[in-house]
């Protein structure tokens, strides 16, 4: 077998090894009818199966961003790959839901040790003139494989069992392993103090981990939700005072002096809490309202993931030759027009044409996102010192993901608000019958998704919808213009060179 040299190993085992993680976020989601029929599982226990993963991913990034800073990349990688390819064949294996919700969470875990190590191991082993290119290699290759992912997992399912969809890791785990180990070198901050700050790890993943669950739950609301909230507003709060008491911190707080790191974290704040929330609720607007095919409604996002494929190894180079304010700037707004073309388009209608509703706003959001994907993580790795790199795309990987789980749950209570005020106006007007309106009523929480034989209440409740989905999309074409604004306040007019010359040593 041919041996890859070091820096095309590190881009393959960076590549295939997120991409596993990345790809098990999104192909589970066309597993869940299967595996509810053959485990007898409930709505909430399918709930749970997704959001299981995404609870200890998010709350253990950071963690696993500094333990391959402290105990070697490399090794701290492998071992993420080791343990997600693992609970992946106890996913298969699973013989009830709750050992598939538990096998589920143990994924979590070696994600939240190999997404942040993928990343870490290409800042180590790639100068800043060349980073932004292999960053947006990364970015296209991960993309694409999350891209295709659903669709490849949808014929696994047809011609095998829902099972092969975990059983695929295995394989593919045994490559990154051989070139990680063969082609990969180690690193490590040699000048971390060799022992791990055990209280702010306790303390980040308990408040990370209570702030997700509350995000989670909060449809349900309840003294129990309420409780978990205010556990991890103040175990957070407790882990910034460790932190800066701390001999030797987790996440040092000095890396927050870097206007620049911090400005790309809150540009990624923004960004991804609109691109997050929209995401979730788009396929809910094109299935239940447009009424398209599970498969139809996957495919409408294909625009925006190719086009980030297809532009990010391009926009990668942009930081090196224009800086990366300019990208930053530019591309949060054109996201930001893609969102407001979106809501402009967005209707009720069920014979309304993809081709001039959605795929133009698509078209739009994928350039945006393109432009700026790239070039913000360049950033983010750029802004501190290498020795500081996996701690540095643990907080990164950590905001994104929290912004996400954050805009769905505020993105929800909007659009809940909306749909309720829209839905009794309209059913007002349709002077129904005290049961009838009953009926209707009870079903509110499921909003599109309320059935219902009068033509009338039907086209009501997709029509409010509707008007709640809009105003999410607006809402989050400001958040985009906000990470617009954020790069353009915050960022500096250096190119990616003249940034690592003068980073501080640590």
């Amino acid at each position: 077998m041919i041996r890859p040299t070091t820096t095309t190993g590190v881009l393959l085992a960076a590549i295939l090894g997120s991409s596993m993680a990345f790809i098990d976020g999104t192909i589970v989601n066309v597993a869940l009818a299967a595996l509810q029929a053959s485990l007898h599982a409930t709505a909430s226990n399918l709930q749970w199966v997704v959001e299981a993963y995404a609870l200890t991913l998010a709350s253990l990034l950071l963690l696993g961003g500094s333990l391959g800073d402290l105990y070697g990349r490399r090794k701290v990688f492998v071992a993420g790959v080791l343990i997600f390819a693992a609970a992946s064949a106890w996913c298969g294996l699973a013989g009830t839901v709750y050992t598939l919700i538990t096998a589920r969470a143990m994924q979590g875990i070696g994600a939240a040790l190999l997404v942040p190590g993928s990343l870490s191991l290409i800042s180590a082993s790639f100068p800043a003139e060349t980073r932004g290119h292999a960053i947006g290699t990364w970015s296209a290759f991960t993309a694409i494989m999350a891209a295709f992912g659903p669709v490849a997992g949808g014929w696994m399912i047809e011609q095998f069992s829902w099972r092969a969809v975990f059983f695929i890791n295995l394989p593919l785990a045994a490559v990154v392993v051989w070139i990680t180990l063969s082609s990969v070198p180690e690193s490590r901050n040699d000048s971390m103090p060799r022992a791990l700050d055990w209280p702010g790890a306790l303390l980040a993943c308990t408040g990370l981990g209570c702030v997700t669950f509350a995000l989670i739950e909060a449809a349900r609301g309840g003294t129990i939700v309420a409780a978990t909230a205010v556990c991890g507003v103040v175990a957070l709060g407790l882990f910034v005072v460790v932190e800066a008491r701390s001999a030797s911190p987790m996440v040092s707080l000095a890396l927050f002096r870097s206007l620049t790191f911090t400005g790309a974290n809150l540009i990624t704040l923004f960004l991804y809490a609109a691109f997050g929330g929209t995401l979730y609720f788009l396929p809910l607007h094109l299935i239940q309202v447009e009424r398209y095919t599970a498969t139809e409604a996957g495919a409408a996002l294909l625009p925006l993931i190719l086009l980030i494929f297809a532009l990010s190894r391009w926009s990668g180079g942009l930081i090196a030759s224009h800086g990366a304010r300019l990208p930053l700037v530019v591309g949060p707004l054109v996201v930001a027009a893609g969102f407001a073309w979106l809501a402009g388009s967005a209707s009720a209608r069920t014979d309304a044409s993809y081709w001039t509703t959605i795929f133009p706003p698509m078209f739009v959001l994928g350039l945006g996102m393109a432009i700026c994907v790239a070039p913000l993580t360049t950033t983010v790795m750029n802004a501190v010192h290498m020795n500081d790199a996996g701690v540095a795309s643990g907080v990164n990987n950590a905001v994104s993901r929290i912004a996400g789980l954050l805009a769905i749950a505020v993105f929800g209570v909007v659009l809940s608000v909306r749909f309720d005020g829209a839905l009794q106006q309209k059913l007002e007007a349709l002077a129904l019958g005290a049961d009838a309106r009953h009926a209707v009523y009870m079903q509110r929480a499921l909003l599109a998704g309320i059935h219902s034989e009068n033509p009338g209440v039907a086209r009501a409740v997709g029509e409010s919808f509707v008007s709640g989905y809009r105003f999410v999309l607006v809402i989050a074409a400001a958040l985009a213009f906000a990470s617009a604004a954020s790069a353009y306040l915050l960022l500096p007019r250096k190119d990616a060179a003249d940034t690592a010359r003068e980073r501080p040593e640590p």
